[in-house]
């Protein structure tokens, strides 16, 4: 895959406000002590993007290529395990993530109904943020409270037996 940051592994091409996080993120992967045990570098690929993801909110390009570089793999292996788990995400998210969980049981209680009340409030498809940066809206297959049905998760806030009645009242809450 193509890089269009045009950064070629170069560290002054990563945005100022980000050089702090990418500094934490080298230290983790340093901790790793990944150079004793090369072969556990695309092991340790999926639990190093999760902590990159949680230093950042996301997995731009430019983080993608540095994660690349590090671990001496090509940009593809990365973006092919981003692209691959719906939990990783390489555009900016909003502030507030709602997770619709989509599994069986939440969609057999009506997940679908709560997931498009949802768009219809926030004018937003599943998998995009609000324009003012508020809430972003995805889709899970399961979170594992089936007993809750249908559940929707707000950042790590989970609400059982949602309706779509509910769903302007979760959002209100969450208004800033």
């Amino acid at each position: 895959m193509a890089c269009n940051c045009q950064c070629n592994g170069n560290r002054a091409a990563i945005p100022p406000e980000w050089q702090e996080k990418f500094d934490i993120l080298d230290q983790y992967i340093d901790s790793l002590e990944l150079e004793k045990f090369p072969d556990r570098k695309r092991g340790c690929l999926i639990q190093i993007l999760h902590r990159a993801q949680s230093l950042l909110g996301y997995l731009p390009e430019e983080l993608q290529d540095h994660v690349a570089k590090k671990l001496a793999i090509t940009r593809a292996d990365v973006y092919g395990v981003i692209s691959f788990y719906s939990y990783f995400t390489d555009k900016p998210i909003g502030r507030h993530k709602i997770s619709v969980c989509t599994g069986t049981a939440c969609f057999v209680k009506g997940a679908g109904k709560v997931l498009d009340e949802f768009r219809r409030r926030l004018n937003i498809r599943e998998g995009e943020t609000t324009p003012d940066g508020k809430f972003f809206l995805g889709a899970l297959r399961c979170v594992g409270a089936c007993s809750l049905a249908p559940v929707v998760m707000v950042d790590d806030k989970v609400y059982g037996n949602m309706t779509a009645e509910k769903v302007a009242d979760v959002i209100k809450e969450y208004e800033d």
